[in-house]
């Protein structure tokens, strides 16, 4: 059964500090049905190409107009004409096709990408995204294809540190930065733990270098757990 359905137990990994960020590209692959068209957003998310073997038959989808992209390219491989839309030298799978920007993103707003992977700078317990701008004077916004992916897609799959640099949830009651979407986060994957977003809140599925308790006390949120006794 693919991990996303499955109800295993919590289970912490306390003998570890926390994932890579090749760990966790590597976790959100293993839970990417096979066989799903998938956008893959700017960032730490790009990564995932990486650990998607070819028999899982995923097809990956760019904004900037590609089906069927690769993993990164490496040395030889480079060609500077194909870029995902982060411009990262990217590999092509037989059968790729390329498009139009604005077909590419009839496809985000028409409802025909199953997962739409995002950073986020804030996820709320009630799975609203902030992802484009902190709110801050200073601060350069990045709206590119967020909004139309967050409710274009099927599902949403949220790649990012739990804590900021100076130990701030990320995961939170509420958002405070400007919105991208409302309810339409269903995982959350981060460095020390995996949480899955529903109309009950939040529900961790595995913790890395950090026990339930812990992770309970740090976040300033009600918590529950997969198959809690």
């Amino acid at each position: 059964m693919n991990a996303t359905n499955s109800p295993l137990p919590l289970v912490e990994h306390l003998d570890r500090g926390p994932r890579t960020e090749q760990e966790l590209a590597a976790r959100v692959a293993r839970d990417i049905p096979h066989g799903s068209y998938v956008n893959l957003g700017i960032g730490r998310p790009t990564l995932v190409a990486d650990h998607l073997p070819p028999e899982t038959g995923v097809v990956l989808h760019t904004e900037n107009g590609m089906l069927n992209m690769g993993p990164a390219a490496r040395d030889g491989q480079i060609d500077p004409d194909l870029v995902n839309a982060g411009k990262v030298p990217v590999t092509e799978l037989p059968g790729a096709a390329y498009f139009h920007h604005a077909d590419s993103f009839a496809m985000m707003r028409g409802g025909h990408l199953d997962i739409c992977v995002l950073g986020a700078f804030q996820v709320s317990a009630a799975g609203d995204l902030a992802n484009w701008h902190t709110g801050a004077p200073d601060a350069i916004p990045a709206v590119g294809g967020a909004m139309d992916l967050a409710i274009g897609a099927k599902r949403v799959f949220v790649m990012m540190t739990l804590f900021t640099k100076d130990g701030v949830p990320k995961l939170v009651p509420e958002c405070t930065y400007p919105l991208t979407g409302v309810g339409c986060v269903d995982r959350v994957y981060t460095d020390v733990a995996t949480f899955r977003i529903d109309s009950g809140g939040a529900t961790v599925l595995e913790t890395f270098g950090m026990s339930y308790g812990d992770l309970a006390q740090r976040l300033d949120l009600p918590l529950s757990r997969v198959n809690a006794i």
